[in-house]
């Protein structure tokens, strides 16, 4: 009861707070105010760079509303960039490419964000502003986290920490030892978490942040719910609550009322846990955020599987899917298919859902578990571990052999100038001989060594991305995307793949895998059919682009045969050995999609449109050994293919679709 008049209490602050964050956005607009009187009054007499101050001014006003209301941040931050770019002012230019790509990152424009924050970066990095530059680096990291590419993001983060340790700027370095605590925290690293979380926690409070000070408590109380320690959790949480009450921000109190709904679903209180999450969502939509609106949708869904309200669970959750898959958040789609899976399963269970469709959902539910354990191991998967031990390794390296060379720096000092002339004396003759002989040598093999960097380089392009877009991309610098009237997509998977491969060890499953889409890539090429992806056990690849063509459903429905016949003598020898067969399914759908270059760095060549998710459907759709086709795919091809009509089969998010499957 003490607990529940608490978060009550709180709550109810919020109609008399947001005073500290209204402060300071009145007094910008005042001090904006003063600044356009006093240039009117001065007319022709303002000096040419009167106006940097107005700039820092909307800089700075961006800033305030960012969080709060993301329309208004973006509203100042184009200003300050008019203004910046009229009188060449690059300081003011940089700060509004950095806060455009924030207000891009709350909004889920991901693609938007970081070419922001690159240009944000390389303009700081022209004028050698070591404080823009490292924000910068701050945040492409949160970008790059927010999409759930952990190794990108702490490289970033470790590259803003190094910069705000030379120049001892203490309160960044709180806020980049923060989120390397997250990075930590996602990829259940506990301890290293906590470390840094307390690291951050520690500085914040010398340098009296409250906002860091909030940020912390949260992010810790975060580790102890991981960790099953409800009770410090929620601790934790309403420290975070109560500062964050008192600055105002919603973002931040949205994203602690979630953390505390979570510990009132954990200890059985749905209905506040339904008030406080209902309460997080309408902060999260006051501020347009849509990762966060996804994710308080998925928690709100949750809440009521608990209370057995399937109906508005699915509803919810479908939401939560939809906008994550939208903005692209890995992270969000990860917990959507896990909270989806979870539904099914209460469904699959439950005596009040008659026996027939109990069993659809049991169905449902594996294929979306499935789907979570794939984006799950994508993004913490061993490699990503060994990405993140190393940046950390590198990251202790760096800081001990700057200590080590500030130590030899200081020996040098003591040197005298007559040793150092006479080191010098003995080195230029020795360089002199040296130089002589070896450059024409080094000359020779460095122009051998472009040539043959360039020819690798060129190699690696065309595994990437299809021949057509990589001379594009060397010409232009950049590739367009493409609408496509018609293509044919297929996809695989192999069925059971969860079940048999926790009994293989990782070096076989990965052999396996290996073994087996190799084949897949030998077929397509034969057939001219361009490879799009892999993910986990799926494979994905399209006809007709990135050159249209009229063949594409017939050349991708050969290739599937023979994907289909390669898998059949496959499993043979597999059985024959006593081992299990991986039997695989294979869907195939013809339509209009878009294809073009997704991403600034490990850029890949992708497709999108509703074309690819209802060849999904045929997939998942299917049976094992069996080529599986939509309606339009059949009409292509069904005066040179032997089909059999399954008739309308009822498919997730897609009704009925006349689906057929092909013998030969």
């Amino acid at each position: 009861m003490k607990l529940i008049l608490t978060i009550v209490t709180i709550i109810f602050l919020t109609i008399f707070v947001n005073a500290q964050n209204q402060q300071q956005i009145d007094s910008l607009k005042d001090a904006l105010k003063k600044h356009d009187a006093s240039k009117k009054e001065l007319g022709s007499k303002a000096p040419a760079m009167y106006d940097t101050a107005a700039a820092n001014i909307l800089y700075d006003l961006s800033r305030a509303y960012s969080g709060n209301n993301n329309d208004k941040a973006m509203d100042y931050a184009n200003e300050c960039l008019a203004m910046s770019e009229r009188m060449g002012y690059k300081k003011g230019i940089g700060n509004a490419y950095s806060s455009i790509g924030t207000v891009n990152k709350d909004k889920g424009n991901y693609l938007l964000a970081l070419e922001f924050q690159n240009k944000a970066l390389k303009i700081r990095e022209e004028i050698d502003d070591k404080k823009g530059i490292a924000g910068s680096y701050n945040n492409l990291g949160n970008v790059y986290q927010t999409q759930g590419n952990y190794s990108e993001a702490l490289k970033n983060y470790f590259a803003a920490l190094k910069i705000n340790e030379e120049t001892g700027n203490k309160n960044w370095q709180a806020i980049n030892l923060n989120n390397i605590g997250l990075i930590y925290l996602n990829q259940d690293n506990y301890s290293d978490a906590l470390k840094n979380f307390n690291a951050s926690l520690k500085i914040k409070e010398e340098v009296g942040d409250k906002s860091g000070i909030a940020s912390s408590y949260g992010n810790i109380g975060n580790v102890f719910e991981h960790k099953g320690d409800y009770p410090e959790a929620l601790k934790n949480y309403l420290e975070a609550f109560k500062i964050n009450e008192e600055s105002g921000n919603k973002n931040w109190k949205a994203n602690n009322l979630s953390h505390i709904a979570t510990i009132y679903n954990i200890q059985g209180n749905y209905s506040e846990a339904l008030k406080s999450n209902l309460a997080a969502l309408k902060l999260k939509e006051e501020i347009g955020a849509k990762r966060g609106i996804a994710a308080s949708c998925a928690n709100i869904g949750e809440t009521y599987i608990f209370e057995k309200n399937y109906h508005e669970a699915a509803q919810y959750l479908n939401k939560a899917l939809k906008l994550s898959s939208e903005i692209g958040s890995l992270e969000e789609i990860r917990n959507s298919y896990k909270d989806l899976a979870k539904l099914d399963s209460a469904q699959a269970a439950s005596p009040l859902i008659p026996l027939q469709k109990r069993g659809e959902f049991a169905m449902q539910g594996m294929e979306d578990y499935k789907l979570y354990i794939t984006f799950r191991d994508s993004m913490v998967n061993n490699e990503n571990t060994k990405k993140t031990m190393a940046l950390q390794m590198n990251y202790e390296f760096d800081k001990k052999q700057d200590s080590l060379n500030a130590v030899q720096a200081k020996k040098d000092v003591v040197t005298t100038e007559e040793q150092k002339r006479q080191r010098q004396q003995k080195y230029i003759l020795l360089i002199g001989l040296v130089f002589a002989l070896g450059f024409g040598y080094w000359d020779f093999r460095q122009k051998k060594r472009i040539s043959k960097e360039k020819k690798r380089s060129e190699e690696l392009l065309l595994n990437i991305l299809p021949a057509e877009v990589a001379e594009e991309l060397k010409l232009k610098g950049t590739s367009e995307a493409r609408d496509y009237e018609e293509v044919t997509v297929m996809f695989t998977d192999f069925k059971d793949f969860t079940r048999i491969s926790e009994k293989m060890t990782s070096s076989e499953l990965v052999k396996e895998i290996d073994y087996c889409f190799s084949a897949f890539d030998n077929i397509i090429h034969k057939n001219g059919i361009e490879k799009i992806k892999t993910i986990g056990d799926a494979y994905m690849c399209a006809g007709g682009l990135p050159v249209a063509n009229k063949t594409h459903a017939e050349d991708t429905l050969k290739a599937a045969l023979e994907i289909r016949d390669f898998m059949t003598n496959h499993n043979k020898n597999r059985i024959a050995k006593g081992e299990l067969p991986f039997e695989i399914r294979i869907g195939i759908n013809t339509g209009p999609v878009v294809a073009g270059i997704v991403g600034v760095k490990k850029f890949a060549y992708d497709i999108w449109g509703d074309t690819v998710n209802l060849a999904s459907r045929m997939e998942s759709s299917g049976e094992a050994g069996k080529v599986n086709i939509s309606g339009s795919t059949y009409e292509l091809v069904k005066d040179k293919f032997t089909c059999t009509h399954r008739g309308k089969i009822q498919t997730k998010n897609k009704g009925e679709v006349d689906m057929y499957f092909v013998s030969e």
